[in-house]
């Protein structure tokens, strides 16, 4: 992490919090969430055979549009916390392919970046 200052580590820093907290309320309100993040199924109200059929194909309904949207905000929670824990260990903003810095442009554009813009995948 030689490559960036204090300040800009504490920038990003900042940034990444701030997005984690965005990204734990986001996904709080797209699903009944365990703390293990694995949907409850018994939680949405659909028990046995007392449960209306208008209301079980709404949350079905539902369930199919925020399964992906869940999928997109886990994944990039999951990203954040790599980024914060790889600042705790000192090895932020380093291309997990080429081993090389990442550009402080690249990490302000996208603070989670696991790679340099050569190895982005898309």
């Amino acid at each position: 992490m030689n490559h960036l200052s204090a300040e800009q580590l504490q920038t990003l820093r900042e940034v990444l919090e701030a997005e984690r907290t965005t990204l734990q309320t986001d996904l709080s309100e797209h699903g009944a969430k365990e703390p293990d993040g694995i949907w409850d199924p018994s939680s949405s109200g659909l028990v046995g055979e007392e449960a209306d059929t208008s209301d079980a194909a709404d949350q079905i309904e539902e369930l199919v549009t925020n399964v992906p949207i869940e999928h997109d905000l886990a994944s990039r929670m999951h990203d954040v916390g790599d980024a914060l824990e790889k600042m705790e260990q000192g090895t932020y903003g380093i291309c997990e392919v080429s081993g090389e810095e990442i550009p402080f442009d690249r990490l302000t554009a996208n603070p989670a970046a696991h790679t340099c813009i050569a190895h982005t995948s898309n």
